[in-house]
């Protein structure tokens, strides 16, 4: 299965009279990118900002972020979401870099939401600090979850990746600055000295808790929470097949961007016939039952062990009840004589004294920790807020709780709040340092 992936880098990125991309500079218009929003007729209000990195602007309660680009050839962008179900991972797809789409709540946060800044001393904290955002900020007649700390947030989200498509369509016919040519071959028709490299898969846990539908990672559509463990090519994760849920204390998540540029599944496709035989992706899924939690461990193990991995690394998108998915994957990739490596973050408290996961096991003894949920923020304020900064205080937010926001503007929380900000996808900035 071949992927390219044409790139158009954005120098900058206003609003004009029509849509386009020339020499670096993205112009969108407006009126019609709005248009594209309010398709959805639960969207009451819209409208649409442009930040750039070291702008004072805080964005809360932030939903999604997603890249901006569309399908040329092979498919359609957000398969059984947005667009039809049609395989994906093949042909050829454009795509803006250095940019992101960003979707936010005019007021009404929820436990999944989270805060981004793009300047002072957190803007490095999530990478949407350091990239030119253009940015959703709506509000929607769902009353029905209004005052609910989950929410599907379905309109906005919809919204977002309708958008994003739309903007994308904007170098559709460009010839791109740069190709990205993603290939792996059938497991069992590659070169001897390919299947005499180290083996590895990749095991991506997200976030599918919710037995309520609507609030879990899609995968073409479909609910996680009505998976098991499947295979599945790494081009289509990075072609869009994984849409982001609405479920996650939110320094845990992974956004859609995030899953389109997963940064460890492009360095595996990097290696693939170098250092490693990339055999590819199993799609695992986090359960609640104990029983729902063993069978999917047990079914990730045979795969990869029938796959013939000799190594493997599980991604956990989040924390708590998720832990014992994580470690019993672990556990039992282990017995089959995989060694494996774990990506997640953990929650040790303030202090950093407590048990980093809620379940650990000697066989568990590569672990990554890509930051610590219940870190400690003192933020100063900023000269403008799009969203609703009082949501951080009123809505559930994860970080957040009530008297967080001070009437200067400036406010405390947790890691927690932070919009991606562990970046468990490979993405994260953060530094262990000893003292």
């Amino acid at each position: 299965m071949k992927l390219e992936i044409g790139k158009f880098f954005v120098k900058e990125m206003v609003f004009g009279e029509k849509t386009g991309y020339s020499k670096g500079v993205l112009t969108i218009n407006k009126e019609e990118a709005l248009a594209v929003v309010k398709e959805d007729s639960h969207i009451t209000e819209a409208e649409l900002h442009i930040v750039r990195p070291g702008d004072e602007v805080r964005m809360v309660p932030v939903k999604e972020a997603i890249e901006m680009r569309c399908k040329v050839s092979g498919g359609v962008m957000f398969p059984g979401v947005t667009n039809p179900v049609m395989p994906a991972g093949q042909g050829r797809t454009h795509a803006l870099k250095d940019c992101s789409l960003i979707v936010v709540g005019k007021h009404w946060g929820s436990f999944q939401d989270g805060l981004i800044d793009m300047g002072g001393p957190f803007r490095r904290n999530t990478i949407y600090g350091s990239l030119k955002n253009l940015v959703l900020v709506g509000d929607t007649d769902e009353e029905f979850e209004r005052h609910e700390q989950q929410k599907k947030n379905r309109a906005l989200r919809w919204a977002g990746h309708r958008l994003a498509e739309y903007v994308g369509k904007a170098v559709a016919a460009l010839e791109p600055e740069e190709m990205e040519t993603w290939e792996l071959e059938p497991v069992n028709r590659r070169d001897a000295s390919v299947q005499g490299l180290p083996s590895v898969v990749y095991v991506l846990q997200p976030q599918t808790q919710m037995e309520a539908m609507g609030y879990n990672t899609l995968v073409y559509g479909w609910d996680g929470n009505h998976m098991l463990p499947t295979y599945m090519h790494p081009n289509e994760l990075l072609d869009g097949a994984l849409i982001s849920g609405s479920f996650m204390p939110v320094s845990s998540k992974m956004s859609t961007y995030e899953h389109c540029n997963n940064p460890v599944v492009k360095r595996l496709m990097k290696e693939h016939g170098k250092t490693l035989n990339f055999l590819g992706l199993v799609m695992s899924n986090l359960n609640v039952a104990m029983d729902q939690k063993q069978r999917s461990a047990y079914m990730v193990a045979q795969m990869a062990k029938n796959l013939g991995a000799d190594g493997a690394i599980v991604a956990e998108e989040g924390y708590g009840n998720p832990d014992v998915d994580y470690i019993q994957t672990i556990v039992e990739l282990e017995k089959v004589g995989i060694k494996t490596v774990g990506i997640s973050n953990e929650c040790t408290g303030r202090d950093g004294a407590s048990q980093p996961l809620v379940a650990l096991d000697p066989a568990a003894n590569a672990l990554v920790s890509t930051g610590n949920v219940s870190q400690y923020h003192e933020l100063p304020p900023m000269k403008t807020v799009l969203g609703e900064l009082e949501s951080m205080a009123r809505d559930g937010l994860s970080g957040g709780w009530e008297g967080c926001v001070r009437p200067d503007g400036s406010l405390v929380m947790e890691n927690n709040g932070m919009f991606c900000s562990d970046h468990i996808s490979g993405f994260s900035v953060k530094t262990c340092m000893d003292y």
